[in-house]
């Protein structure tokens, strides 16, 4: 029987009462004299993945303290502050200039209790995020955001009720006002984590170091797809949620770019104004002055092996299971969305950061993220789905379902298109994300638009059908309903949700952590979050597990379902290019 990703789950599972007879697909060769057999090697790394311990990441930076330990949510911190400095012409300038203005603040502490400051100083020079993040020397914990391309058929919001369309709802207008590109940060000033599912209470924790006056303070992070589900090894650094405030962060602007540095304190929290500074002038005291260009390439190094959970076998089971539900009359169940995970194991550690610079290549109008806390492997993604956009009452959504292949010619990648706008079954699905984000929407907001109600998405390897959602919010509180509400969407989970949700936990004998979650920011007046997937969970030893997921509706073909999961990760599969080696190669 197929091992799950970091150990199965619960043993009444559908799945894992059956028997998978078609093998693993590890590859092994006979021994040589000159050392241990490959297959030796891989029943080593294969039974050291069973039983995967979090490899403890050599990290000098201190976590700072979980805003959400005690204290009290609602209560204002003492003060919230921005200081900007002139702008200087290089990284190590701008180092220098973060460092005395710390050693000032140090000799001259605020009077509060608590309280959160920025420190901020612009660089003439435009200098990349990832490559600022990979100069670190992976300082933990760290995390990584780029926002879509602008230029991309989405980030909308509604347009006031007095330039109303024949709806009196208004109409879409795309934002022009976003100047930040990327950011990469270190450290943590406050970091917001737990076991429990993410809580209106923790919500509101994080929004207290938060304030519209400090717009680029933001707490930067993800949750779980199901908090309620069973967590594996490789996960439990990351907890149910796990959102940082980075200490330290490169802001990739337009034609420029930003070095900051952020303090948080609180002693309500047992983190006094001294272990702050203490624990950031530590951070900046590590941080690189050089900042080396990153080579999109990956180094090369051979795929000792690779093995799916669930297997194409159990796949079709599952599959089979899931229509036979849809079908029946016993069940609500209109879409379940069935995902795998695939794990590669390679000769030499996979380095995250250098993997998403890769993505950065064909990212155009994909998110892409890092998150890595201490002591864990890293959660990248290049994901084309975003959950939701707010600036202040403004709110904009997506619905997005269907996936085919890009043509290799624009004949052909027309008639592709023209194939999935014209799919009875990729309607269906659409259909059904589509609509069930518009109800909810609707829930919160005073009036909502969806333009266009079915339109395609072109990404640089698969094509979605697409629509975009916007209204407005009654209030910015509202946020945690939009975030709770439009979690999980039937694009990654089913409907009703409920009934997928129970399928999936049922079915599936890997645990999707962070996959398929939200993954973004909080900010004063300004959120965002996209829906991780298209993702990888990367780390030494571990090597990397790729997801990805597939709507199961009426109609649907396991056999189709599957080859839609292969070009899901085929982004991920390419910067491998790279094949088991052979028994030629050990002997040389």
């Amino acid at each position: 029987m197929a091992v799950a990703a970091g150990g199965g789950r619960g043993g009444g599972r559908f799945l894992a009462r059956l028997v998978d007879s078609s093998g693993s697909s590890s590859s092994s060769t006979k021994s040589s004299a000159s050392g241990p057999s490959m297959a030796s090697r891989l029943s080593f790394h294969f039974h050291a993945y069973r039983f995967f311990r979090l490899q403890k990441y050599q990290s000098s930076c201190s976590l700072s303290m979980n805003g959400c330990e005690g204290g009290d949510p609602t209560s204002p911190i003492g003060n919230a502050e921005t200081r900007s400095f002139p702008a200087v012409a290089t990284p190590g300038l701008a180092v220098d200039r973060l460092s005395s203005a710390v050693a000032s603040l140090k000799a001259s502490p605020p009077g509060f209790g608590s309280g959160i400051i920025r420190l901020q100083v612009p660089i003439h020079e435009k200098i990349e995020a990832i490559d600022w993040l990979h100069s670190q020397h992976q300082l933990l914990p760290r995390c990584f955001f780029s926002g879509r391309n602008p230029s991309g058929n989405s980030d909308y919001f509604l347009e006031p009720f007095s330039v109303a369309n024949g709806n009196g709802n208004g109409h879409l207008r795309r934002r022009t006002e976003h100047k930040l590109v990327s950011v990469a940060g270190v450290g943590s000033a406050v970091f917001f984590r737990h076991v429990r599912p993410f809580s209106y209470e923790d919500w509101l924790s994080i929004k207290r170091f938060l304030c519209t006056s400090c717009p680029l303070i933001r707490a930067y992070g993800a949750i779980r797809f199901d908090a309620r589900s069973n967590v594996s090894p490789e996960w439990e650094a990351f907890g149910s949620f796990y959102f940082i405030v980075p200490q330290v962060e490169l802001d990739e602007l337009e034609e420029s770019s930003m070095l900051a540095a952020t303090i948080a304190w609180d002693n309500a929290l047992s983190w006094t104004w001294e272990k702050a500074i203490n624990s950031l002038e530590a951070t900046i005291n590590q941080v690189s002055l050089l900042v080396m260009k990153l080579r999109k390439q990956v180094p090369k190094a051979f795929i000792l092996s690779n093995n799916h959970v669930p297997s194409k076998n159990y796949w079709d089971l599952a599959v089979k299971r899931a229509l036979q539900m849809i079908n029946g009359d016993e069940s609500a169940l209109i879409k379940v969305v069935l995902a795998r995970s695939s794990r590669f194991l390679t000769a030499t550690d996979i380095d995250p950061i250098t993997w998403l610079a890769c993505l950065q290549i064909e990212g155009e109008n994909a998110y892409q993220f890092c998150l890595q806390p201490p002591n864990a492997p890293a959660f990248i993604g290049n994901t084309p789905e975003q959950l939701f956009h707010r600036t202040r009452l403004s709110i904009s959504s997506e619905a997005l379902a269907g996936t085919r292949a890009r043509g290799e010619s624009v004949a052909s990648d027309l008639q592709i298109e023209l194939d999935l706008l014209s799919s009875p079954k990729d309607h269906l699905e659409f259909t059904i994300v589509r609509e069930s984000i518009r109800r909810k929407l609707e829930a919160v907001c005073s009036g909502v638009v969806v333009e266009p109600r079915k339109a395609i998405r072109k990404l640089s390897r698969v094509q979605h059908l697409h629509a975009v959602l916007a209204g407005k919010l009654r209030s910015e509180g509202d946020e945690f309903d939009i975030l709770s509400s439009l979690h999980p969407s039937p694009a990654v989970c089913g409907f009703p949700t409920e009934e997928a949700r129970l399928l999936i936990a049922e079915t599936e004998v890997f645990d999707r952590g962070m996959y398929a979650g939200p993954v973004g920011w909080f900010g004063g007046g300004e959120s965002e979050f996209a829906v991780g997937i298209r993702s990888a969970l990367v780390g030494k030893g571990l090597g990397a597990l790729i997801y990805a997921g597939t709507g199961i509706v009426e109609g649907s073909n396991p056999s189709s379902e599957w080859d839609e999961l292969e070009i899901k990760i085929s982004q991920f599969k390419k910067l491998l290019k790279l094949e088991v080696p052979s028994q030629q190669r050990l002997m040389t």
